[in-house]
């Protein structure tokens, strides 16, 4: 049975104030035209359809268009999605019956009451069946209705989701996962562009794994696996952050044989629309680089003049069309930031909130403000425990 792996499209997503609606298109286009050729069996999407719950008209196009021209693809592929932190779990799981009768299936929301199981699908090849389960983003506080011992930390809530399923081994069986998997305390590569807390507090062993022929993970934005071969983030399709530049992009597939053996996994490159690079030198050096192939790019440009250039924003403007960022490095902005660097102190998050509050708005919070915050504050925490 041959799967298509694909996760955090963050459909919606900015890239330092650029739209990339545009952009998301064109790759989703040949996500499709890949689709077309291989013709996998299934197309996995592991979570963060939208890069916020709340998404754009434009963003809501977007991915309508993909999936409704995948589901054009004769004969029919299924489709299966689950929701990730970004998404809203209850507008993904929107008209998801309807959609099943199409072979798209959604899970946007994990068992939370009394009777519900992590939503299955079961498909079939000359091996016999598969069984798919589609578990989203899960936090603590979302399943603690359904067990009678206190649930503590992510790691103990998605493995007793896993162990309530009691999944027969001697089937295949794949999952869908949106969660910040390490194995034996080692951590997945990481980009800037990912959301996820210091301290290993949201961290879920890759062991809970092991039932599982194939787990298709998202929630990380570089491609890899975690643990074991067959416990893999798919990664972005598109660069979300200059931490991506020079990144290759690409669809993981997936082949499952008979059960026991091990998954075929490979990658098919994605061409990027505009690549994202990361341009260093003296202004001079950064003008004569702008040839055909860079100056269209998401460039991020790090000056290193000793001496202060004339008008370096409005020269570089003249010669790159999509610049991300200008930054100085060298002798005197180092030491410059070493100085600051030693004057800063930790902050609690009340702290850093109150801040950030003061830098955007230009005035310090009322003490109203300041209690809605603590209360934000303390609702979240709570949530995660």
């Amino acid at each position: 049975m041959k799967l298509f792996h694909l996760s955090d499209l963050h459909i919606g997503k900015q890239l330092h104030h650029y739209n990339l609606a545009a952009e998301q298109r064109k790759t989703l286009a040949q996500i499709v035209a890949l689709a077309k050729s291989e013709h996998p069996d299934a197309i996995l999407i592991a979570g963060d359809i939208y890069d916020t719950p709340v998404p754009s008209a434009e963003a809501v196009s977007v991915f309508d268009a993909f999936l409704s021209a995948l589901c054009e693809i004769e004969p029919q592929i299924a489709v299966m999605i689950i929701a990730g932190n970004h998404d809203s779990a209850r507008r993904i799981d929107f008209a998801s019956s309807i959609l099943a009768k199409h072979e798209v299936y959604i899970a946007g929301l994990p068992p939370m009451q009394e009777g519900e199981t992590i939503r299955r699908v079961t498909l079939a090849d000359g091996y016999g069946e598969v069984d798919f389960y589609l578990l989203p983003f899960v936090k603590p506080g979302y399943v603690r209705k359904l067990f009678d011992e206190e649930i503590k930390g992510y790691d103990m809530a998605v493995r007793r989701l896993i162990e309530r399923e009691e999944i027969d081994p001697a089937r295949r069986c794949v999952i869908l996962s949106h969660q910040f998997y390490t194995a034996g305390g080692k951590e997945p590569a990481t980009c800037d562009s990912e959301i996820h807390y210091v301290g290993g507090v949201e961290n879920v062993d890759a062991g809970v794994l092991a039932p599982f022929d194939y787990a298709a993970l998202g929630h990380i934005h570089r491609a890899q696996h975690i643990g074991a071969e067959k416990y893999r983030y798919c990664g972005t399709p598109f660069p979300y952050s200059i931490s991506e530049a020079g990144e290759e992009k690409s669809v993981t597939v997936v082949e499952l044989g008979a059960k026991g053996q091990p998954p075929v996994i490979r990658q098919i490159p994605l061409t990027p629309v505009r690549e994202v690079k990361k341009l260093t030198g003296t202004l001079h050096e950064i003008l004569e680089q702008a040839g055909q192939e860079v100056c269209h790019a998401f460039v991020s440009i790090t000056l290193t003049d000793d001496v202060e250039a004339f008008q370096p924003k409005e020269r570089l403007e003249e010669k790159y069309d999509h610049i991300l960022e200008i930054r100085i490095d060298n002798a005197r902005t180092r030491k410059l930031l070493s100085d600051t660097e030693e004057q800063l102190a930790e902050v609690r998050p009340e702290e850093a909130f109150a801040m950030f509050f003061a830098e955007m708005n230009g005035r310090e919070m009322t003490p109203e403000e300041r209690e809605l915050m603590r209360q934000v504050i303390a609702q979240e925490m709570e949530g995660d425990e």
